[in-house]
């Protein structure tokens, strides 16, 4: 009997230290990818855009795309810039603070032939927007492949990030986004031409593709507050 006990603690004890040494290989995994776009102080990059919508139909958008730290973000346009409301630069912060969520390594996989860790993201606050996190990671470069976020307003997106050129920082080249139709909130201008057109026809399409490629970029040379008022 005591035997069977100590085996049972022993169990216990093992299953506990491996859930911690997951958790904060997880963690430290994040704090890579973290540290890795922290090397960005601010940039400004050219933006085409293309919005694959089954109920809308829009041209191509070029559009200037402006950050700078802690947390100032700017899409600019002479058109409707239509992207998720998970910018470019919401990875940051949810990186920025590790006590607000937990992680948790799950997998293995290969994104674009290239070995990836998956590591899923759990907020701890019943406030947050985000329901539940998976991010595809490269842990040889601290780089993300791929995103998947639910959300409570948005639904589920799924982001694909593909890099080249800016890799070092963390930014990427081109950036897919697929999102779930049904719960995508578009802008109010958008709404209103939809509803003002014919009555929208019945869809059996659950998702639609907003591609965003990114160039030009400058990178820390230094991005002036006026930019965005």
């Amino acid at each position: 009997m005591i035997k069977k006990c100590w085996a049972i603690l022993l169990l216990f004890f093992a299953f506990s230290n491996s859930a911690f040494s997951q958790e904060e290989s997880a963690n430290s995994i994040l704090n890579n990818v973290y540290l890795k776009i922290q090397k960005a102080n601010d940039y400004s990059a050219s933006a085409h855009i293309k919005v694959d919508l089954p109920f809308l139909k829009m041209l191509p958008i070029n559009a200037k795309v402006y950050f700078k730290k802690k947390d100032k973000f700017k899409v600019d346009s002479k058109s409707i810039a239509i992207l998720p409301r998970q910018n470019f630069d919401q990875l940051t912060k949810m990186l920025a603070d590790p006590t607000t969520f937990t992680a948790m390594v799950q997998a293995k996989d290969v994104i674009q032939n290239i070995s990836v860790t998956i590591v899923s993201i759990i907020p701890l606050a019943d406030t947050s927007d985000l329901i539940l996190g998976r991010l595809w990671i490269d842990t040889q470069n601290d780089l993300v492949y791929k995103a998947q976020l639910t959300t409570k307003t948005n639904g589920t997106i799924l982001t694909e990030y593909f890099y080249s050129s800016q890799s070092a920082y963390g930014l990427p080249d081109k950036i897919i986004f697929t999102v779930d139709i049904k719960k995508f909130k578009l802008p109010k201008s958008v709404t209103a031409d939809i509803n003002n057109t014919k009555p929208k026809e019945e869809t059996k399409e659950k998702q639609g593709k907003i591609t965003v490629v990114m160039s030009e970029y400058v990178i820390n040379k230094g991005v002036s507050d006026d930019v965005f008022k």
